[in-house]
C-alpha cells in the first residue's frame, strides 16, 4: 500500500485514492523477524543458517563491536591491534543476520539450529580461527529474543556438561552497530564451493525442540562404531555435508586408496565411543590417525595438495631412517637395504601410498648394492632434474605420494637400457598369492 501511494504521489494523484474492484484483497506483507548470530567464520555460518527450514535470507556482516560502520579490513586491523596490546577498542565480531517467517520456524528452533552449528564453548575463536571476531554470539533485537536466547543457552549448556564439555562462552548482548559485510562475502560458499568448511559444531544435539514441520528432520550423524574399526591403527576422516574439499580429498586420495592402514569416513564431530581426541575439531576434512584408539596425529583441511597430505602420513608410518631417504632425498649405504635378494614373483609398492611400482620380473642384480629395476611399471613414477652434490643425475619419485626412490641411468639391460636404482627401504614387497604360499611351505 506504501508503494501504491508513493507511485501515486510521482503522478500527482497522492490525494484521489481509487476504490478497490469488488472481490479484490490486498495481501498482506509476509511478516518477518531477524536476530543477528555469531559462529565463528561467516562464510559457513551463513550456509549453515541457511539450511534450516522457514529461513528466508542470511546476510553475514559485522556487529557487537565499537565502531558505527566497519570494514573487513578494519575488523582484521582492529584484532591485530587489540592482540599487540596497541588498543583497548571492542572490535566486532563476523556475524550472519538471520531472516524467518515466524510461522514456519520458532526463534527457539533457530537458535538450537545455532547452538549444534558451531562450538560455543570456545572464547574468542572457533577451532583455529582465534581473536574477538570470532568469538560465539548472539546480538538480540528485544527483550523478547533476550529471554529465548538465554533459555536456550540453559537448556543446551545442560546437553553440553552431560557430554563432558566445558561452559558456553557465547555473549549474550543487544545488537548494536550491524554493518553489512562487503558482497564478495555473501553466498561465499555458493560462489566458492571449494572455500573453507567449518564442521559445524560440538555433536550435541539441542534438546527438545522438533525440526519444522515442513521439512524432513535430519538427525545428527551418528559417531562410527568401534566394532567396525581397527583398534591398533586407524584413520578417520572426518568430514560434513556439502563441503567441496571433502569431495575433492575423496576423489584424488580415498578413490585410490591401497595404502595398509585402514580408513574410514565419519559425518560426526565426534570419535567412536571409547576413542580419543586430543582436542575439538573445527573444519573439513580433518585426517585423523588413531592408535590404540587414542589420536596421534591429524591433518586438518584438504585443497587438492597430495604430496602435502602423504608427506604428512609417511611421517607417522616410516621409520626415522625412511623418512630420510623418502623426503629429504637421502640414499641407503649399499648392500643394507631390503630386498636385494628378493626373486619372488611379487610387487614392490610404495610404502605409504601402497600404490604398485615395479614388479619382479623387472629387477636384475645389477651389483651396485641396491634393488635394481630396468622398466617401472605404467604411471607409477615421475622423473626429476637432480644437481646435487655436484653431479646432472635423474631422481625417480613415486607419482602417488611424491617420496624420493633413488634415481635412474642409462646403462641397465634390454629391452629399456635402463638401471632405475631404488633405495630397498622404501620400498615395500608383496607376494603374489602363490609365491606367497610356496614360502609358507
Amino acid at each position: 500500500m506504501r508503494s501504491l501511494i508513493r507511485l501515486m504521489g510521482y503522478l500527482g494523484l497522492a490525494g484521489c485514492l481509487l476504490a478497490a474492484p469488488a472481490g479484490y484483497v490486498v495481501a498482506k506483507e509476509k511478516k518477518m523477524e531477524s536476530i543477528v548470530l555469531g559462529m565463528g567464520c561467516f562464510w559457513g555460518a551463513e550456509r549453515r543458517m541457511a539450511q534450516l527450514p522457514g529461513v528466508l535470507d542470511v546476510e553475514s556482516g559485522y556487529a557487537g563491536g565499537d565502531s558505527v560502520n566497519t570494514t573487513y579490513r578494519q575488523v582484521l586491523t582492529t584484532e591485530t591491534r587489540l592482540q599487540r596490546g596497541l588498543s583497548k577498542e571492542r572490535n566486532h565480531a563476523e556475524v550472519v543476520k538471520v531472516r524467518f517467517d515466524p510461522q514456519q520456524v520458532s526463534l527457539e528452533r533457530v537458535l538450537a539450529h545455532f547452538w549444534e552449528n558451531h562450538d560455543p564453548t570456545q572464547g574468542d575463536r572457533q577451532g583455529n580461527d582465534r581473536g574477538s571476531n570470532y568469538r560465539s554470539a548472539i546480538y538480540y533485537a528485544d527483550a523478547a529474543q533476550q529471554k529465548i536466547a538465554l533459555k536456550t543457552r540453559e537448556v543446551y549448556q545442560g546437553a553440553l556438561a552431560r557430554a563432558g564439555f566445558p561452559a558456553i562462552t557465547t555473549e549474550i548482548a543487544p545488537l548494536r552497530n550491524y554493518t553489512r559485510a562487503e558482497d564478495e562475502h555473501q553466498d561465499y560458499l555458493q560462489k566458492n564451493p571449494n572455500g573453507y568448511c567449518g564442521l559445524g559444531g560440538t555433536g550435541v544435539a539441542y534438546p527438545g525442540v522438533a525440526a519444522p514441520a515442513t521439512a524432513e528432520a535430519k538427525p545428527v550423524p551418528a559417531a562410527l562404531d568401534p566394532a567396525t574399526l581397527n583398534t591398533r591403527r586407524q584413520l578417520i576422516v572426518f568430514e560434513a555435508e556439502e563441503c567441496g574439499f571433502c569431495r575433492k580429498f575423496a576423489t584424488e586420495i580415498l578413490a585410490r586408496w591401497q595404502a595398509d592402514v585402514p580408513v574410514a569416513r565419519s559425518l560426526s564431530a565426534q570419535p567412536p565411543a571409547g576413542w580419543t581426541l586430543e582436542k575439538a575439531l573445527f573444519a573439513t576434512p580433518t585426517i585423523v590417525l588413531f592408535e590404540q584408539a587414542l589420536e596421534v596425529s591429524r591433518y586438518t583441511g584438504y585443497d587438492g595438495d597430495r604430496a602435502a597430505f602423504w608427506r604428512w602420513l609417511g611421517g607417522q608410518l616410516l621409520t626415522p631412517e625412511q623418512r630420510r631417504i623418502a623426503f629429504e632425498q637421502g640414499t641407503e649405504r649399499p648392500f643394507t637395504g631390503s630386498h636385494l635378494d628378493e626373486k619372488r614373483p611379487g610387487t614392490f609398492v610404495d610404502p605409504v601410498s601402497g600404490v604398485a611400482l615395479f614388479r619382479t620380473d623387472s629387477k636384475f642384480d645389477s651389483g651396485s648394492g641396491w634393488p635394481s629395476f630396468f622398466q617401472p611399471l605404467p604411471g607409477a613414477i615421475t622423473l626429476h632434474p637432480d644437481r646435487s652434490h655436484g653431479m646432472v643425475r635423474t631422481e625417480v619419485r613415486s607419482a602417488s605420494s611424491g617420496i624420493h626412490l633413488g634415481h635412474v641411468f642409462d646403462d641397465g639391460p634390454p629391452p629399456s637400457g635402463k638401471r632405475y636404482c631404488i633405495n630397498g627401504k622404501v620400498l615395500k614387497f608383496v607376494p603374489d598369492a602363490s609365491a606367497a604360499g610356496d614360502k609358507r611351505r
